[in-house]
């Protein structure tokens, strides 16, 4: 009994796969680059520290030898929640984490976790449990 011929054997393919070069697009030349470092203010103890953008701005402070309340460092415990004085707008700064332990609208209001929050410009944060280490 015959087989029939395979129906790849009528495509074009090439004998090795090829290999993607993976280039990644040129930014726009209108994009505005994010800062390396932002300056923290707390009040009211007027302390403040640089909080570089890759690094969460509890974290910053604490190389700067201030401490901010904290527990869980991930978002869900809120123990360091604050708020920064934005006239109640949202606090400018970043999550890499989907939904951390705020609503919305507080958020909307200006409110913010330090432990997972990366600082995205210079911000004023009412931090009045703020110690130094």
């Amino acid at each position: 009994m015959r087989r029939a011929p395979s129906p790849f054997l009528f495509l074009s393919l090439p004998s090795s796969p090829p290999l993607d070069r993976f280039t990644p697009d040129p930014a726009p030349s209108d994009a505005t680059p994010e800062p390396v470092s932002c300056r923290v203010t707390l009040v009211p103890s007027g302390w403040h520290f640089d909080a570089p953008a890759d690094t969460p701005i509890l974290l910053a402070a604490q190389s700067a030898g201030i401490k901010l309340p904290s527990l869980c460092r991930n978002g869900t415990c809120r123990a360091c929640l604050c708020r920064a004085q934005t006239g109640g707008e949202p606090a400018p700064v970043a999550y890499r984490i989907a939904w951390p332990g705020l609503s919305r609208e507080e958020k909307t209001e200006g409110w913010l976790l330090p432990c997972c929050a990366y600082a995205r410009a210079d911000l004023v944060i009412d931090a009045p449990d703020a110690t130094l280490c």
